[in-house]
């Protein structure tokens, strides 16, 4: 077996050209219907960021309230996020919109949740300390916090954040039941590069997503293969395939915010991490197989999306094959790649019932005839079929799940919602017999 592959972790740590680069999976629709947010915002550059992040959370169903401190003031007004919000936005607690001058009791109370982004040091400190000498945090403190999650995207200076009293304060408030959200690392206002910027607004919506999910895979560990292989001719050449490896993606993020520590093993694609999964790239058949059986003693579930090359080119030249008047065109000899899904399958953990494995199989035709021959030939508890051509790099499908009892269609939707639907699938049938 080939050496590890490098696991990489970007919810803190990836660029903030990749975290802009949000997927359709990463920006669902109507995920947060009904649900009434509380934004506020304290006194930080990173103000620009709430801006967008109140349009995300509107786009994503969610009404907004925006509170925001006279520091929060300096960097933006509130006329602008009273037009992005569409509510009049709050600062005083002397406010006396509300018939009993009682704005941080009444707005806390209507929030599903709370929001502070950015959340600056000061904040912080106040919230450590219990502080109520301004509207937002005497709401964070007047919130009933068994009902009200309240969640915090700091964003601060990289001395800041490095300092002992901010790690103090910091778990003071999370010992009083806030969730930190984490941080960014890159360039600073200030000219400085370091961790402590405010993540950006796509990451904390998938958080706050993640937070109304339904945790049915708590305590589950999930390994997914996604995307296409490439099997190298020469150094320039390979033979691929179209998959996107949106599916597998999405698979992934979605896994995540029901609770799962997922683990995502992906061929060539150009998609971003999902937040909080761990990714290994690899490229051909053989070294996707490897980092597979690299992890799956320690997964509960694995699902293969991944659209594996059958065959790869017997020899890869060292060099590039070069074309030459008169040359006789080149003769390419295949042989057969593993079989990933198969081999898994056949692993103590997966025999014993521990690895619950789930494949994928992609067809031009006779998709029940063809899948669920292939389920029973690899001997697994669960495949999921789908036409290829009309599925590969595109951001909708229709997914038939077969198992012992049949199948059942699920009809077309965003690979987003497939990819929840059929995570609900999944649960149910791991869940113990009564």
């Amino acid at each position: 077996m080939s050496k590890p592959y490098p696991i990489t972790y970007p919810s803190t740590s990836e660029t903030d050209e990749q975290a802009l680069q949000a997927s359709p999976q990463a920006t669902p629709q109507q995920e947060l219907a009904g649900k009434h947010i509380l934004l506020g915002l304290t006194g930080g550059v990173a103000c620009y960021k709430s801006a967008e992040l109140c349009r995300l959370l509107i786009k994503a169903g969610a009404t907004v309230q925006v509170v925001m401190t006279e520091a929060a003031c300096e960097f933006i007004t509130p006329v602008t996020m009273q037009a992005l919000s569409g509510r009049p936005v709050f600062i005083s607690q002397w406010d006396s919109r509300p018939d009993n001058n009682m704005a941080h009791i009444n707005l806390s109370r209507e929030a599903d949740a709370m929001v502070l982004a950015p959340c600056s040091a000061d904040f912080i400190a106040r919230l450590a300390q219990g502080r109520s000498d301004e509207l937002l945090s005497l709401m964070c403190l007047a919130r009933p916090i068994q009902h009200i999650p309240l969640l915090i995207a700091p964003a601060m200076n990289r001395e800041m954040w490095l300092h002992p009293a901010t790690a103090r304060n910091m778990h003071q408030v999370t010992q009083d039941g806030a969730t930190i959200l984490g941080i960014g690392n890159g360039l600073q206002a200030c000219g400085e590069t370091g961790d402590g910027r405010m993540l950006e607004p796509a990451q904390i919506l998938h958080d706050l997503i993640a937070q109304f999910t339904p945790k049915s895979l708590a305590g589950k560990r999930l390994l997914v293969t996604a995307g296409p292989t490439f099997e190298a001719i020469d150094p320039v050449r390979g033979i691929t395939n179209r998959s996107s490896g949106k599916m597998g993606f999405a698979i992934a993020q979605a896994a995540q915010e029901a609770g799962a520590e997922v683990t995502l093993i992906s061929g060539p694609v150009a998609l971003p991490t999902p937040r909080n999964v761990a990714r290994i790239d690899v490229q051909s058949a053989q070294q996707m197989l490897d980092a597979a059986l690299l992890h799956a003693d320690a997964a509960d579930i694995f699902i293969a999306t991944a659209a594996v090359a059958d065959w790869r080119p017997a020899n890869s030249a060292e060099h590039k094959i070069k074309k030459t008047e008169g040359q006789a065109t080149p003769a390419l000899h295949f042989i057969e790649n593993p079989d990933i899904l198969a081999t898994i399958a056949k692993t103590p953990a997966a025999a014993s019932g521990k690895l619950y494995c789930v494949g994928f199989a992609a067809e031009s035709d006779n998709l029940i005839e063809y899948a669920s021959a292939k389920r029973k030939r690899k001997g697994i508890p669960l495949l999921v079929g789908n036409i290829g051509p009309n599925t590969f790099g595109q951001d909708d499908n229709i997914l038939t799940i077969f198992d012992e009892q049949g199948h059942q269609q699920l009809p077309k939707a965003s690979k987003r919602v497939l990819a929840k639907q059929l995570l609900q699938e999944i649960a149910l049938r791991l869940q113990p017999a009564h």
